[in-house]
Parts: C-alpha cells; structure tokens; sequence
C-alpha cells in the first residue's frame, strides 16, 4: 500500500485534512511533515524527503502543493502519484511580492492575528454555513504556529521558481483539484495544471473557495480516494 503524504497550506498543520485523515486512516499510511524550519522551498523539500518513505504519493493544498512540485523536482523517481489541491503552478508575482513586505514586519511586530484576520483569512472561503468555524480552526493553527513560521513560509513563497516544468514531466497519476470559488488560486490556474499533465484527473468542488477540504470534505474525499484507486 503507497503511503500518502499530506502538506498543508500556509500557516496551517494537519488538522487542515482532518476529514480525510479521518476517512484514510484506517485504509492506508498517512503521515505530514512540518513545514515550519526553512525559508526556502528547496530546504523545505529536503526536509520531506529526509523524513518520506523510499516511495510515497503527496496531496498538497496551496502552499503544499507549491512544496509538493518541488519534491517532485527534486526526486522524481520517489514520487509515485501527485494530487495537487488549490494551488499555483507559477512563481510570484511582483505584486504580491510587494505585499509580504509589510505583512512579515506586521507579524513580527505581534500583529500576527490581525494579519491573518483582515488580509488573509477572508480570501479564503466561499460563503456557508460551517465558515464560522473554518475560520476559527484556521486562526487557531495561524497563531500556534507563530510569527517566525509565518516569516520563512513568507519568504519561502516569495522566492519560488515556476514549476511548470517539473510537472511536464511527470506522467504518473495525478488529481488537479480546486474549489469552485477559490479567489488565490482560481480555475483557470487549475486547468493550466491539468493540461500540463494531461493524464491527470480533473475536479472542482462546488461550494468551496480555497480550503475545500475543510469547506466540502465528502466530495473533496471521494476525488482524492478515486485518485488513490489508480496508484
């Protein structure tokens, strides 16, 4: 049985999947890696493979799947299949480059909380009735992580490199997904992803912005369980 890894998003830990984790658990190896000590997305990725299996499949959502691209650069040959949740194949742009700025000098001046609540948190989440909730777990893993993690994953996510590439390349098995009304990473960079791995199996979740695994969980598990099918 292939062990999956799951990399959550920016300022979030493994509560992110917390329904999947619940639904796998008994059915397959799971583990997460802490995506908290560097601040590049090449020492992050060391990191992941110093701790992975010889083999294993990744789930990443947002800056998880940002990381996941970048392990699959760096061994492909370990990477047996790539579900790649919310996310951006591309590196930075100048504008959002430019917002960091005043968003790490914020956090480092103890306005972390303010940083995820007015900038960052309402990006997020298309309107329901669990939102409320979403974003309350989401402050609570922002601000368990603190101020440095959100700094060197800042940085990490400034200075990325384009990944399109690296997924050029892989022909493995591989689920593109995103919520339907995911504002940071919209549909159209999702069928970028697709067409660069046209093997890849495609879903959008209705009724979910940026974090579906948390916002639809059934239907976001029932497309990352019909992916791990076919490894």
């Amino acid at each position: 049985m292939t062990p999956l890894l799951l990399l959550p998003g920016m300022m979030c830990d493994a509560r992110l999947f917390g329904p999947q984790i619940d639904a796998l658990s008994g059915s397959r190896p799971l583990m997460t890696v802490p995506m908290n000590r560097h601040e590049t997305m090449q020492e992050l990725a060391a990191d992941v493979l110093a701790y992975a299996p010889a083999r294993f499949a990744m789930a990443g959502l947002s800056m998880g799947g940002i990381l996941a691209m970048e392990v699959l650069r760096q061994a492909p040959d370990r990477v047996s299949g790539l579900a790649l949740l919310d996310t951006n194949p591309k590196a930075e742009t100048d504008a959002v480059k430019t917002r960091r700025t005043p968003q790490i000098a914020a956090a480092l001046s103890g306005d972390l909380r303010r940083v995820m609540r007015d900038e960052m948190k309402p990006n997020y989440l298309a309107d329901g009735d669990n939102t409320g909730a979403i974003l309350d777990l989401c402050m609570a893993m922002a601000m368990d992580l603190g101020p440095e993690v959100f700094v060197r994953q800042s940085k990490a996510l400034r200075d990325r490199p384009d990944q399109q590439d690296t997924l050029r390349t892989f022909k493995g098995p591989a689920l593109v997904l995103c919520g339907q009304e995911d504002s940071l990473c919209p549909l159209e960079r999702h069928e970028l992803m697709h067409a660069l791995m046209p093997q890849s199996r495609f879903a959008v979740i209705s009724g979910a912005g940026h974090l579906p695994t948390l916002e639809q969980p059934d239907l976001t598990t029932t497309a990352l369980m019909g992916w791990l099918e076919t490894l």
